[in-house]
């Protein structure tokens, strides 16, 4: 079984963090990366067990990979949570056995966003389960790679004023 470290950059993000942190039950590890988060991001965060890093502004994003516990490498946004069908793909992902994923295999999934009071679903998948190896970034998170495969499930991106 693949373990999944559940990757996610914060900063003061203590009213959005709890909600993505409950939905990350199929990761093995939380590993929050704060960026100096002033309210209460890092006592949410310890709530939910994950661990914690201080953000190193000069690091790339792959520099906290070599941190992270697992070879895969969940990345997503605070505001973002897991549907109940990305989950159990996450599960059942997780329960592929050992060296039938390719190790330099990435994985997309659907995102819905909230906008006002509807949700629409982005036009491309984004990549977001990735190797530790992965070297490819945009900002904090993977960047999209169109051969990577599609999981079924979605990412929620919550609107907040």
């Amino acid at each position: 079984m693949p373990p999944i470290t559940a990757l996610l950059h914060t900063s003061n993000d203590a009213l959005r963090l709890g909600r993505a942190l409950e939905t990350l039950l199929p990761c093995a590890e939380l590993l929050i990366v704060d960026h100096g988060s002033t309210d209460a991001t890092l006592r949410v965060a310890r709530a939910y067990g994950a661990r914690l890093l201080g953000a190193d502004g000069l690091a790339a994003a792959k520099h906290y990979l070599e941190r992270a516990a697992s070879d895969w490498i969940f990345c997503l946004d605070p505001s973002e949570s897991v549907t109940e069908r990305l989950q159990t793909t996450l599960f059942e992902w997780g329960s592929l056995p050992a060296g039938s994923i390719a190790a330099d295999a990435a994985f997309s999934f659907s995102v819905r966003e909230q906008v006002d009071h509807d949700w629409r679903e982005l036009a491309e998948h984004q990549t977001r389960l990735v190797p530790r190896s992965w070297s490819l970034w945009d900002g904090l998170l993977p960047s999209n790679d169109r051969s990577s495969t599609a999981l079924e499930g979605s990412l929620l991106r919550i609107g907040f004023p």
